[in-house]
C-alpha cells in the first residue's frame, strides 16, 4: 500500500489533553499531602515556624521569576488534570451527543484559565 491510500491515519489533538491530564494527575498526587502536612500539622504544632509561612516571604516568592512559573505550573496542571477528567466523566455519565461543545467548554476553560493566571502572575513581577 502506497501513501496515497486513503487508509492514512488520523491525526488527534488527544495525546495532548492526556499528557497534561497525566501531569496534572502527578503533581495532585504528590503535593497535597505535602501541603496538608506543612499548613495543616507541622505549622500548627510550631514544627516549622509560622513565620517561614508569611505574608512577606510568600510574596516575595510569588514575585520572583521562578516563583512565578512555579505557582503557574501548580495552579494550571491541576486545572487542566480537572477539566479533562470532567469531560470524559460527562461521557460516563450518559452526555454522549455534541462532544465538540463539550470539548470547547473543558479545554476552553482550562486553556483561559491557565492565560489568566499567566497574566496576573506576569503582572506581579
Amino acid at each position: 500500500m502506497s501513501h496515497t491510500d486513503s487508509t492514512k491515519l488520523k491525526r488527534s489533538h488527544e495525546p495532548v489533553f492526556w499528557g497534561l491530564f497525566g501531569a496534572g494527575g502527578m503533581l495532585t498526587a504528590f503535593l497535597t499531602p505535602v501541603m496538608i502536612l506543612i499548613t495543616g500539622i507541622l505549622v500548627p504544632l510550631a514544627i516549622i515556624s509560622p513565620e517561614a509561612l508569611s505574608y512577606e516571604r510568600v510574596h516575595g516568592f510569588a514575585t520572583s521569576w521562578y516563583g512565578a512559573a512555579i505557582l503557574l505550573v501548580l495552579i494550571a496542571l491541576p486545572l487542566w488534570h480537572t477539566l479533562h477528567r470532567i469531560f470524559h466523566g460527562l461521557h460516563d455519565i450518559g452526555v454522549k451527543r455534541g462532544r465538540d461543545w463539550q470539548q470547547v467548554i473543558c479545554y476552553g476553560a482550562a486553556f483561559a484559565v491557565s492565560v489568566f493566571v499567566f497574566t496576573l502572575l506576569l503582572q506581579m513581577l
